[in-house]
């Protein structure tokens, strides 16, 4: 599955006919590298690879003043249903990703507990950072948020609450043992 293919999927059938820069600055101001793995760097070579797939097509070309010519890309109807393939599969996809701090902690036998403590403490800090930082993003974003973004949003922000109730157990866990 490819984030990246459905957000430029997405964003052509939603706003319609754009060139590259246009999708990149879309990703820029969604800021779909924080909620998706989309990476604005990434989207020029997947619309070269998405054009010779024929999910989007080179519709025109177009030159603004002195900046270079620009190719406009439209989906098609193959895009069309990538799309929806795409969006049926992530929607089902339940797996629960791995997170590296698990495999880090099997290995913490030899540490001394008040160093893992202090690990783990600066983790806690740094989500609780993130937390908070998506919180102010939510309500800048809130007033451009349309059908179902502000519950994907809050799907972050949820996930995050839960990382932090984890850390403090974990902490817990690590003084109870100290």
């Amino acid at each position: 599955m490819s984030a990246t293919r459905l957000f430029i999927l997405g964003a052509l059938a939603r706003r319609g006919p754009m060139h590259g820069h246009q999708i990149r600055r879309a990703a820029q101001e969604d800021r779909t590298e924080l909620w998706a793995d989309v990476k604005p760097g990434s989207l020029y070579g997947a619309l070269h690879r998405m054009a010779a797939d024929g999910v989007i097509e080179a519709v025109r070309t177009e030159r603004e003043g002195n900046l270079p010519q620009r190719t406009v890309y439209a989906i098609t109807d193959g895009g069309r249903v990538e799309m929806s393939a795409l969006r049926h599969a992530m929607l089902r996809d339940t797996r629960l990703r791995p997170d590296p701090v698990d495999l880090a902690l099997a290995y913490t036998d030899d540490m001394p507990r008040d160093e893992v403590r202090a690990l783990v403490q600066g983790r806690r800090a740094a989500i609780a950072a993130e937390l908070d930082s998506w919180q102010h993003i939510r309500e800048g974003a809130d007033p451009y948020l349309v059908g179902l973004e502000r519950i994907a949003f809050d799907h972050t922000l949820m996930r995050l609450a839960a990382e932090l109730a984890w850390h403090d157990r974990l902490l817990e866990e690590l003084g109870a043992q100290g």
